[in-house]
């Protein structure tokens, strides 16, 4: 049966994240939680018999840039617009040799060292946390990289109102606000686990430098394109499988302020709708996400514990849009047949799209190994049953 498109993508999106119902529901690929890795990106173009060069938009995911074409045949509402790095960043990736095997090693600005194996190129794994030994006193002397360079956005406005004036799509940031998870970056995940326990005092001035990072840095950000983007990604994992990665209770006492503060200066500065990112079993800490000021959860992982789309979209629909959660991506997206994904899609449409409040995406980054069909699938699916009325 053909369905007649009554609005623009953009329409669409802002519509739904409105809670209001708009013609159907609106379909994301792109971004650095909900993109597509790179040796998904070639099998999928050669099998449509697209001809594209591959682009690596996030070179620690590994995440291939969609070209306009796989875009538009697979009906997607979005398009993204990321700031860049400061122009003094001597980054960029290095071939070395460690251990009898060659590296791709990247260090960002923050001094974190993201490596990738020569013999297999999937992804690139932390290899060296700069404050792994670091004291409270180490902290005022490290070379902390400036949010509020000039040049990180240079162009960035012409690119945006490109989008906005002449596109029809929903204009959405990459991720950015990641205020917890660069800590633990820099200081290794059990260090800073024993220091949430032991070392809190330690634990909010690393939090103190890096929401500094990113309210200097959506300051600069805000003034460019404030007023044209439409969502703002930020995000920090919370949760994991089975519940929240540390205690909520540690959670709403030292990071849940930093977290509110940026979400608040951002929501003073612009009507863009604030999408927060968190995989796991989250739905303990959703509560806050909310009090916090977010309007979208991303990605709704809904194959961890607790988090039924159903139930969810019940509990907190009215309060949160939901951005993702289109298909159980651990199991059925790599594993199923396409017709097992077309029967899940269906399923979580059917939880997740009642009233609108809904963006559709897979739980996260379609994965290296997910054949093209099953991705066809996905997308086909949500566009042909996500229609209201």
């Amino acid at each position: 049966m053909t369905r007649n498109e009554t609005m623009t993508s953009r329409e669409r999106v802002l519509c739904t994240l409105d809670h209001a119902i708009p013609d159907r529901v609106p379909i994301d690929l792109g971004g650095n939680q909900t993109g597509i890795h790179k040796n998904a990106y070639r099998n999928l173009v050669g099998h449509l018999g697209i001809t594209d060069e591959l682009r690596i938009m996030d070179a620690v995911q590994q995440l291939a840039d969609p070209c306009e074409q796989v875009l538009e045949r697979l009906h997607v509402d979005t398009r993204y617009i990321r700031a860049g790095a400061a122009a003094s960043w001597q980054g960029g990736i290095v071939r070395t040799t460690r251990d009898g095997q060659e590296w791709h090693d990247l260090t960002d600005e923050f001094g974190i060292r993201w490596s990738m194996p020569d013999a297999l190129p999937y992804y690139m794994d932390i290899s060296l946390h700069p404050l792994a030994d670091a004291t409270l006193a180490d902290l005022n002397h490290y070379p902390w990289p400036k949010g509020d360079d000039p040049s990180r956005f240079a162009g960035l406005r012409e690119r945006a109102l490109m989008l906005k004036k002449e596109t029809p799509y929903a204009v959405v940031s990459g991720i950015s606000g990641v205020v917890y998870e660069i800590c633990w970056y820099m200081r290794g995940l059990e260090q800073w686990f024993c220091d949430l326990m032991l070392e809190p005092e330690f634990c909010e001035a690393m939090l103190d430098q890096t929401l500094k990072f990113w309210l200097d840095w959506f300051r600069l950000f805000l003034d460019e394109v404030g007023d044209v983007v439409d969502v703002i990604m930020i995000g920090d994992d919370l949760a994991g499988q089975n519940g929240p990665l540390f205690n909520p209770d540690i959670y709403r006492r030292i990071v849940k302020p930093r977290h509110k503060r940026l979400v608040q200066y951002i929501r003073s500065r612009t009507q863009a709708k604030i999408w927060y990112h968190t995989c796991g079993s989250c739905a303990d800490l959703i509560p806050d996400l909310i009090d916090n000021g977010v309007h979208i959860l991303n990605p709704l992982q809904i194959s961890a514990r607790n988090m039924d789309p159903q139930d969810l979209k019940r509990r907190f629909g009215k309060q949160l849009a939901f951005w993702g959660g289109g298909v159980d991506a651990q199991h059925i997206l790599p594993q199923g047949t396409p017709e097992q994904v077309a029967v899940n899609v269906r399923q979580n449409l059917s939880a997740l799209m009642p009233g609108g409040g809904y963006v559709f995406n897979n739980c996260h980054n379609i994965q290296g190994e997910v054949p093209p069909e099953n991705i066809l699938s996905m997308f086909d699916t949500a566009y042909e049953c996500g229609f209201y009325g």
